[in-house]
């Protein structure tokens, strides 16, 4: 799991990422909410801890701009201010939850981890991911496409289930390496390119529509494009 710290303060900064990388958590850092907000869209995080007062782009502001840009994942508001209508404009903004400073780490870690199990529960009612007519079963870890069923091992489920949740966009071989696997990318290995060759051939050969495209110098896409293109 990855979490997004965005946070102006060095100090704040590197507390928050020892310590949830002591937690055993991956980690972003920003140090402004214009490059937070980038993040927030493109580096595949599954949460995020805002400061309210930033540089560029103000959290709260940030965390608007997330939500109209269509990024559900949960986020923690961090603020000096606690007063009740301070908590009231965090949570209208689109935040999860609101913290106010000075804060107990191992709280910070108790609320991520409540949020994260309310989010996979909204992910286990919902059940299932589509993208054109391929569908994913979260419950079952079962693929289709219309109505051949695609034998997935688990951990090509795992990486399909990441490129349908990011659908539309360009996802990196570091950002695939360190959600599916779980650690930093090595520039050496194929692993990554390898398993996609393998993905596609399950997902796409026998299909006219294509939905797996690389693209050069970036990355992997996951959408629907005419066999032509």
């Amino acid at each position: 799991m990855k979490i997004l710290v965005v946070e102006d303060d060095a100090r704040t900064a590197e507390f928050l990422l020892h310590g949830l990388r002591q937690s055993g958590y991956l980690c972003e850092h920003s140090p402004d909410g214009m490059d937070g907000l980038f993040k927030a869209e493109n580096a595949g995080c599954d949460l995020a801890v805002v400061d309210v007062m930033l540089p560029k782009l103000d959290g709260l502001a940030m965390i608007s701009r997330m939500r109209e840009h269509g990024v559900n994942m949960p986020v923690i508001v961090l603020s000096a201010r606690d007063a009740v209508d301070d908590r009231i404009r965090g949570l209208q903004a689109g935040g999860d939850d609101y913290m106010t400073k000075p804060f107990s780490f191992s709280e910070l870690v108790a609320r991520i981890s409540a949020l994260m199990r309310r989010s996979a529960g909204s992910a286990a009612e919902v059940g299932k991911l589509t993208v054109a007519d391929l569908e994913l079963d979260l419950r079952r870890r079962k693929a289709k496409r219309g109505d051949c069923v695609i034998e997935l091992q688990p951990l090509e489920f795992s990486l399909l289930e990441y490129l349908v949740r990011n659908s539309g966009r360009v996802v990196s071989r570091t950002m695939i390496m360190e959600h599916v696997w779980e650690y930093n990318f090595d520039p050496r290995t194929n692993i990554v390119e390898t398993r996609i060759c393998h993905l596609r051939e399950k997902i796409d050969k026998p299909f006219k529509v294509k939905l797996l495209h690389t693209v050069r110098g970036f990355g992997y896409v996951l959408e629907a494009r005419p066999a032509e293109s």
